[in-house]
């Protein structure tokens, strides 16, 4: 499909500080600022993309580093995110971070409102769901092309969530409780409003639902009190060991988490109640000192107990400052694989990467700098979400090939544009090295990968 989405203005940094009563710095220039007092770094976004509209708005992330001695770990971070589309999309969400709010607590919050009218659907258990990208090609032949609003559907979520951690043993091991809300509406695609002020040729075709409606109302793989979401809550509870020397990029150390998320009754569950555990191993090495590291990540989640709703297999669930976020594919994990490619019920991945600093500068008293990655990502379905495909019409079971899952793998490069080691501005590209997965995907968001 050719993709006609194109980012305007995405990468333009406003360097702003309002340090309050901070101290005149005579520091050679070439050498990083002690940061005190509030610094903020924001970024505008205007974009276009043909089957959503234009993109308006823009990130801030205000830090407070206090009197200086603790940069560059900050005492409070309030981070504000407000866009939306022309079509209806958007993204409100407010995520906050401190150690400092109650004594020897570290709290995280995040309240988000994200409506999407063309979110991913590709089925379940990964290389098991057929996807075929000529069906959204509108370059590809009538007999092949379907519509690009084939494997799309709609999604409002409403994501509320507290997080607590606490000393074990020391300041490397800790505890971590907390609880996430989840509120979801779905449904299939509201193909007028995306069509709404279109030229006729440039219109999507009907494709009555797509693939989500096709699994919800016509092969009945989706139960029907599903179909139009619903709500969990979850409560979870771990242990986390971190030696990171740094925790926006750090240089070395390791980050690792065991969490179990539990859904249950009595917090208005009902009958999809259910328990996850969680397993994610973060290292990094020093390969040329604060310049030049290796970095991967290895992560793993399982369902223990219960009945997960379809709904709540696109997640992949964190805890602490960070979000919970989409399945596997797509811009956190699996860069340059479609997004909610890999949903199923378990399911492992990985991640490496080299990170190079190549320029560190002071500029209007930033500390600035720049730097390059490659990586390779990977991941697959390792326990697969059940269904019944009783109700699938003989000419449709191709949808569902017979074949083994394994891993998919995508690679790729970037470039990061830091402000103060916290605000990260992360460009990636990737590929993914085989069809079915997609083809090439650019990402400009925030924050390393991991």
């Amino acid at each position: 499909m050719k993709n006609t989405s194109c980012i305007i203005l995405g990468l333009f940094l406003f360097l702003y500080n309002s340090s309050f009563g901070q101290k005149a710095d005579t520091t050679d220039k070439k050498k990083e600022k002690i940061k005190e007092g509030w610094s903020l770094g924001a970024i505008p976004v205007v974009a276009f993309e043909q089957d959503i509209g234009w993109k308006f708005g823009g990130v801030v992330n205000f830090y407070d580093y206090g009197d200086g001695t603790i940069y560059p770990d900050y005492r409070h971070s309030l981070y504000f995110e407000y866009s939306y589309t022309t079509k209806g999309s958007g993204i409100a969400q407010f995520m906050y971070d401190s150690e400092y709010l109650i004594p020897n607590l570290r709290v995280s919050a995040e309240a988000s409102y994200l409506t999407e009218r063309a979110l991913d659907f590709y089925g379940f258990n990964g290389y098991e769901a057929n996807y075929d990208i000529r069906f959204e090609d509108d370059e590809e032949a009538d007999s092949i092309y379907l519509s690009r609003a084939y494997y799309r559907q709609e999604r409002k979520l409403l994501r509320l969530r507290v997080d607590f951690q606490g000393r074990f043993f020391n300041d490397k091991f800790r505890w971590l409780g907390g609880f996430t809300h989840y509120n979801i509406k779905a449904d299939t695609i509201d193909l007028d409003r995306l069509n709404k002020g279109k030229a006729e040729e440039k219109k999507l075709p009907p494709v009555h639902g797509g693939l989500f409606g096709q699994y919800a109302y016509n092969w009945g793989i989706i139960a029907e009190d599903q179909i139009k979401g619903g709500s969990n809550t979850l409560l979870k509870i771990g242990l986390v060991y971190d030696t990171r020397d740094n925790e926006p990029n750090p240089m070395r150390g390791m980050w690792t988490e065991v969490l179990f998320h539990w859904a249950p009754r009595f917090i208005g569950n009902g009958d999809y109640s259910f328990s996850k555990i969680g397993i994610t191993h973060r290292q990094y090495f020093t390969l040329i000192h604060d310049r030049l590291s290796f970095v991967y990540r290895i992560g793993y989640q399982a369902k223990l107990s219960g009945t997960m709703p379809y709904y709540m297999l696109p997640f992949f669930l964190n805890g602490g400052n960070s979000i919970d976020r989409d399945a596997l594919g797509g811009a956190k994990n699996l860069r340059g694989i479609r997004r909610n490619r890999i949903v199923g019920e378990d399911y492992l991945f990985g991640n490496l990467e080299f990170r190079w600093k190549f320029i560190k500068t002071v500029i209007w008293n930033q500390n600035i700098y720049l730097a390059l990655n490659t990586f390779s990502d990977l991941g697959m379905v390792t326990g697969k979400y059940e269904i019944d495909k009783s109700g699938v019409p003989d000419e449709y079971i191709f949808m569902f090939p017979d074949e083994k899952e394994k891993p998919h793998i995508s690679y790729g490069l970037g470039l990061h544009i830091a402000l103060n080691q916290n605000f990260v501005v992360a460009t990636n590209f990737g590929f993914a090295a085989d069809e079915r997965d997609g083809k090439t995907a650019l990402y400009i968001n925030l924050n390393w990968l991991f």
